[in-house]
């Protein structure tokens, strides 16, 4: 395979407004930062990644400002100008920076688009993808009532997702879940609480078993795979770890303690494609599910993970709903979108995608180029 070397990176700073807002235990976002990471090799390719980070340190400690600082001083002078023989390479050389995942994976991933590109083929066929379509799930935010949230999904069942998750939180759960499964007797339901919860609502959470749930997403800390087999134990819903796993290490103790039945896998939270990647093939040989949940992200974010989820153990529709379901106009073309609950992998080279420049300067706050590996930290060898 032809090897590439990144002559120059662009940061292209944006800010993109969500149609509406979005409500989670954590609070309510209406817009975001995002800073798009573009790759430039020596032949004049180009790739793209993505921050799919928020402006506030609620998901995990980064932020769209922290992401960028890792790059520009720390991340980038490490990869430019040095020949990468395979993106699977980059992790183990950002592997002296401590977590920054977020980081990590906005210049990762656009490594592999350029990677792939360059080599003819899309980023799918790269790592042994074998589907050609994906199915899509919607998730939906916190609603200000039970009657809201049914018609939320009605909607969304009507338009064909073929999961539908719902974010929950103390006071804003049981009745709820209650109220959408009985008008909705047979869809596929899980609940994602974004560690709203502690081991004091067991009893509580058993309440959910008798409502037939795929999951339930990360009840518990943030960082914790223990007190989670713990409430595995007690009970029948599967439970499903997403902001503990942060590494395929992490992976392997949750199976080994029995912490979950599922994992989400985000790109961006371990760090890029590759650990995604060891995160999906230790899961698929120990019968543990994954599917690929949503950070918010852009097209260009999207498009990476619709790649991924070609995998084969991807067996669970994931988060990756279509662009006009959070932006007025994506950044990419075409428009990423879904038919009868379906997204077909695109087969152009990379991502799959283009970026749309007139699209990306309407939501341009500023550009910079950074063409040296010189940083104001020394960066040890």
């Amino acid at each position: 395979m032809k090897s590439v070397t990144i002559k120059e990176v662009k940061l292209h700073h944006t800010n993109v407004s969500l149609i509406a807002p979005f409500t989670t235990s954590f609070g309510t976002m209406q817009n975001k930062d995002v800073c798009l990471v573009e790759v430039i090799d020596e032949s004049g390719l180009s790739g793209w990644g993505e921050t799919a980070t928020s402006n506030e340190p609620y998901y995990n400690e980064e932020t769209t400002a922290t992401t960028v600082y890792m790059l520009k001083e720390f991340l980038i002078p490490r990869l430019i100008h040095r020949e990468i023989g395979h993106p699977g390479e980059v992790h183990g050389m950002l592997e002296f920076v401590r977590r920054n995942n977020l980081a990590k994976a906005a210049i990762e991933t656009a490594i592999w688009d350029v990677f792939a590109k360059k080599n003819e083929q899309s980023i799918a066929e790269l790592i042994g993808g074998e589907k050609k379509e994906i199915e899509v799930g919607k998730s939906i935010g916190i609603q200000k009532d039970p009657a809201t949230l049914v018609e939320k999904v009605r909607e969304y069942v009507d338009e064909g997702f073929r999961k539908i998750k719902v974010k929950i939180k103390p006071g804003a759960d049981i009745d709820y879940i209650a109220a959408v499964r009985k008008e909705f007797p047979d869809i596929v339901l899980m609940a994602d609480a974004n560690s709203a919860y502690s081991l004091k609502d067991i009893e509580h959470l058993k309440q959910l078993d008798p409502y037939n749930l795929i999951m339930i997403e990360q009840p518990l800390a943030h960082d914790d795979i223990i007190d989670h087999a713990r409430l595995q134990r007690e009970l029948t819903t599967p439970i499903c770890l997403d902001e503990s796993i942060h590494s395929v290490e992490d992976t392997r103790k949750a199976i080994e303690l029995g912490s979950c039945k599922i994992i989400n896998i985000k790109i961006g939270r371990v760090g890029g494609l590759s650990e995604s990647i060891r995160i999906h093939d230790l899961c698929k040989a120990n019968d543990i599910a994954v599917w690929c949940g949503g950070m918010l992200e852009t097209g260009v974010g999207r498009a990476h993970n619709i790649q991924m989820t070609t995998l084969s153990n991807f067996t669970i529709p994931g988060d990756t709903a279509p662009s006009s379901h959070y932006w007025e106009e994506d950044i990419v073309t075409p428009e990423i979108i879904m038919e009868n609950g379906i997204i077909h992998v695109p087969t152009g080279f990379g991502i799959g995608y283009e970026i749309d420049e007139e699209k990306l300067r309407k939501v341009l706050v500023h550009r910079e180029t950074i063409r040296t590996g010189e940083s104001a930290h020394p960066i040890p060898s």
